[in-house]
């Protein structure tokens, strides 16, 4: 097929894959003490965080890149009727979680390291991440559901179980093991949400009738 802009910018998606791994990567560089098997990777560009100006320019990439691929994938299966309704509205819900987590996060950042919930901010910062979660499990179960009914997305389906398995692996992961390995279950959630974006972008690059 003769791909658009619109196909073209599903690639954003590995570009903020690539851009979110480097900050978890090399941002605890900056931040003196950090233990990411323990803390969590907000802790990174928390507002008192020594590490923020490196987060910040690392994630930069990540930061655009997911919300203009979720958004660009949804408006690609609106206009092209992909696949079945309970399809399409798991897209809606994933561009839409993909949204909140920008917005949410960047007016709500820690405002310092650390697991401690004081402020306004810090709680807002939690409701967010409901927010987040929820979003997430219902649009990845939606997918799965849809890919049962329609072959076609069959292959979207089985990818929107493996990172909904990788989700749930986080929390089940920190209920578990101690506290010194909340971070490593941590970024199993949130590196689940970041790669499933990054599928469904090269699936849009592709116009969602080729498998990945």
């Amino acid at each position: 097929m003769n791909k658009k802009l619109i196909n073209w910018l599903g690639l954003l998606g590995i570009a903020a894959l690539i851009s979110y791994a480097a900050a978890i990567i090399f941002a605890p560089l900056a931040f003196p003490g950090y233990n990411w098997m323990e803390q969590a990777a907000s802790d990174l560009s928390a507002e008192t965080a020594p590490s923020r100006l490196m987060w910040s320019r690392l994630s930069a990439v990540y930061d655009v890149g997911s919300v203009v691929c979720a958004t660009c994938i949804a408006i690609y299966v609106s206009e092209h009727k992909v696949s079945t309704k309970v399809f399409r509205v798991g897209i809606y819900l994933f561009a839409i979680m993909n949204w909140i987590s920008k917005v949410g996060y960047q007016m709500f950042a820690l405002s310092d390291s650390g697991k401690e919930i004081n402020g306004f901010a810090e709680i807002m910062h939690m409701v967010v991440t409901a927010c987040v979660v929820l979003l997430s499990i219902v649009s990845l179960i939606l997918l799965i559901i849809a890919g049962c009914r329609d072959k076609t997305q069959k292959p979207v389906g089985i990818w929107a179980a493996i990172a909904l398995g990788l989700m749930f692996l986080g929390p089940i992961g920190m209920a578990a093991f101690p506290p010194s390995c909340f971070g490593l279950f941590e970024r199993f959630s949130t590196f689940a949400a970041v790669g499933y974006n990054a599928v469904l972008g090269v699936y849009l690059f592709k116009g969602f009738n080729q498998p990945v």
